[in-house]
């Protein structure tokens, strides 16, 4: 699975200090807040893991779309 790499990799002089979290992740969490502040849908009576699995669905649209522009 393309996880569109790191989001935020962190280096010190050329050498790779800190992992932080995938592209994927970062955009799953900014699709998840834009459902949040939505106020025309009823995020409350949304199950868990369907909101994640929307999250994740457009994250991977957004990265899909990303690697087809590299191209």
């Amino acid at each position: 699975m393309n996880d569109g790499g790191l989001a935020f990799p962190q280096t010190i002089d050329s050498m790779r200090y800190g992992n932080g979290m995938t592209l994927r992740d970062y955009f799953a969490g900014m699709a998840l807040q834009g459902f949040c502040a939505n106020t025309k849908l009823d995020v409350g009576t949304w199950i868990g893991d369907a909101v994640a699995k929307d999250a994740y669905s457009y994250a991977d649209e957004m990265i899909a779309e990303r690697d087809k522009e590299a191209r």
